[in-house]
């Protein structure tokens, strides 16, 4: 039995329970992993809300760390007692222990802690797709990125500089701006006291960026699109303030013959060979000095909810553990 946070129904955080589930033995493809830390990220607020539908009861939890239990047959990359990490589906990382598939479970070098692990898995190779599998970006080039001061914000803002790419960002306080300017933000705008479309005009000498980088959604896209040269890239990758309405795809011509796409990283790192190349292009980044992670919320598994909360308020900075 492991204790395990789940789901019956979807809504707010009080519907959040720590209940003991039976565990099992790794079937062919599969491993059961040792949990020391879990990772919290917005994908896990949209589960629980409905807002990415799911069967219930469910299991919450994107990413995790800790250590191999043992392998079921067939799984050559992992052995009892090697430390590893994940970002992966199906959701259960909120657990001490799960069995699960192996094929997105990745060896964790010596070098790098269990909690840095888990606060950076998804959010890492999400960064890792943003800047290397979606759009081609060189040194030189110059990106917006929403919320830059969140636990994926401050990584890609090590990752543009350790590149040479301009990262402009926005934060909703002066406090949350220098900590993006500290992690290697070239800019940063306060939005809540700045319009910040203009700025980025202004910063960019009337030309716009060559790619936006959008997790808020709803309350930044259009300004998004706003803040494109001709030909720039939008990638919305998330919906932190709900998601983008409807709207007319001419829009994007009338803008400037603009481009869009929606990934997800789970469609990234469906591959079993490209997720373990992903998270070695992460690991060299952090164990050669180029991407420091920021844990700057810690809860203990039995208080998830108050951890959900803190985020969905953005009362939250870097990123955020549940520690089994």
């Amino acid at each position: 039995m492991a204790r395990t946070v789940i789901i019956e129904q979807p809504g707010g955080p009080e519907n959040l329970k720590l209940v003991d589930r039976p565990v099992g033995a790794p079937g062919p493809g599969e491993v059961r992993i040792e949990h020391r830390v879990c990772g919290l990220n917005f994908i896990d607020v949209y589960q629980r809300t409905g807002l990415y539908p799911m069967q219930m009861p469910q299991a919450l939890g994107m990413e995790a760390a800790g250590v191999i239990a043992e392998v079921g047959e067939g799984v050559t990359h992992l052995k009892p007692g090697d430390r590893a990490a994940y970002a992966a589906t199906p959701p259960g990382a909120y657990a001490e222990e799960r069995v699960m598939p192996a094929a997105q479970v990745c060896p964790l070098p010596e070098g790098i802690a269990f909690d840095e692990a888990a606060a950076m898995m998804l959010k890492g190779m999400t960064v890792q797709y943003l800047f290397h599998r979606t759009t081609p970006l060189k040194k030189g080039d110059t990106v917006l990125f929403h919320a830059a001061a969140g636990g994926v914000g401050l990584i890609a803002c090590q990752w543009a500089r350790s590149e040479g790419i301009t990262l402009i960002g926005t934060a909703g306080s002066d406090e949350k701006c220098q900590l993006a300017l500290d992690h290697g933000a070239s800019r940063c705008i306060n939005y809540r006291n700045q319009d910040w479309v203009a700025q980025v005009r202004d910063l960019t000498g009337g030309k716009g960026v060559d790619v936006v980088m959008d997790a808020v959604g709803a309350d930044t896209f259009n300004g998004s699109l706003d803040s494109l040269k001709p030909l720039g890239m939008m990638i919305s990758f998330g919906n932190a303030s709900g998601p983008v309405p409807p709207f007319n795809i001419g829009i994007l011509g009338q803008k400037g013959s603009l481009k869009i796409t929606r990934p997800t990283l789970f469609t990234h790192i469906a591959d079993h060979a490209a997720c373990q190349e992903m998270a070695r292009h992460l690991f060299g980044k952090v164990e050669a000095g180029d991407v420091r992670i920021r844990i700057d919320q810690r809860f203990p598994l039995e208080d998830v909810a108050d951890a959900h909360r803190a985020l969905e308020a953005r009362k939250t900075t870097g990123s955020t553990v549940l520690e089994v």
